[in-house]
């Protein structure tokens, strides 16, 4: 029956579902980051799990950048 309504009666009743689910993630994220930054600040390694974290991205940005994919089954 949902699929069969307007698209703008579809996203009134879906609304719900979408606010509960990005609070969820949102609450999700902000509860993983505080961990990580407590692991962080009790590590004696700061520099170098800050540098392990600037190069993981810069290797995402160049293997982005060149096109590498990782293989699909």
């Amino acid at each position: 029956m949902v699929a069969s309504a307007p698209l703008w009666q579809r996203l009134i009743v879906l609304a719900p579902a979408f606010i509960i689910g990005a609070g969820l993630v949102l609450g999700v994220f902000l509860l993983l980051g505080r961990a990580f930054v407590h692991s962080v600040r009790e590590s004696g390694h700061k520099r170098a799990i800050i540098a392990g974290l600037f190069v993981l991205a810069g290797a995402v940005v160049v293997l982005t950048y060149l096109g590498v994919e990782l293989p699909r089954e």
